[in-house]
């Protein structure tokens, strides 16, 4: 039918419309961030139930509208149960959805970003983590071709090290003479992690995790760096 079409998609956050509706924001498989009317959701005997719960991993049907989209079908892939039954991959989850949301136009597929974020979340379900959330942000920012120069200064070119500080506006370490002039401090412990996940080595961080201090400090520099790129704060950072 005109104006009708399937995709799945993860929901990632709703708000209240009117008295019983809701508009969800999915971003989905091919289609990309889609923003659409769940008519009735609020309502006891919705057919559409918790299906549309933020996290849920669905399978969808919309009806094209200008503004807005109008779901007409929705059914369940995963709910991800473990991750809304525990507070930190919860929080950890919700600030996934946000970093996907502020880097995700309406409507721009991006079926990259939503293997990462679907992998991310099957993984936090079956293997909870505190080193997912800032893997993941620091791969959103790589795949967005934002990705931080970690083997040399990014000032002065120096490649020998050490480099005790992050330039996030100069995207790259900087090292002991850059870095008495400014940046964020790096901890050589934080540094290797974070080449670590950028290399392709969250498995192995995972199987052998460092010190909870290091992980929360390259989670605390990534928050720092995504909200660097999309110029406002991120909802989420309070709670994690």
């Amino acid at each position: 039918m005109p104006g009708l079409y399937r995709d799945e998609g993860i929901v990632l956050r709703t708000i209240k419309l009117g008295e019983a509706d809701r508009i969800i924001t999915f971003f989905t498989a091919e289609t990309g961030k889609v923003r659409a009317v769940a008519k009735g959701v609020r309502k006891s005997g919705s057919r559409f139930g918790a299906r549309l719960d933020p996290g849920s991993h669905v399978a969808l049907q919309c009806y094209r509208g200008r503004d807005l989209d109008v779901v007409t079908q929705v059914e369940t892939i995963d709910a991800f149960r473990s991750v809304r039954e525990d507070y930190d991959s919860l929080v950890h989850a919700a600030a996934m959805f946000e970093v996907v949301d502020q880097f995700s136009p309406d409507r721009e597929p991006n079926p990259s970003l939503f293997r990462m974020l679907l992998g991310a979340l099957k993984t936090l379900n079956s293997t909870p983590s505190p080193v997912i959330a800032p893997a993941f942000f620091w791969k959103v920012l790589a795949l967005e071709g934002l990705a931080p120069l970690l083997d040399a200064c990014v000032r002065c070119g120096e490649s020998d090290g050490p480099f005790p500080a992050l330039d996030l506006t100069e995207g790259g370490v900087l090292c002991v003479e850059c870095g008495a002039l400014g940046g964020r401090r790096i901890s050589p412990e934080g540094l290797a992690l974070l080449v670590m996940l950028l290399g392709g080595g969250l498995h192995i961080v995972m199987a052998e995790p460092p010190a909870s201090v290091v992980i929360n400090e390259i989670e605390i520099l990534g928050v720092h760096a995504v909200e660097h790129h999309i110029e406002r704060r991120m909802r989420s950072a309070a709670l994690l």
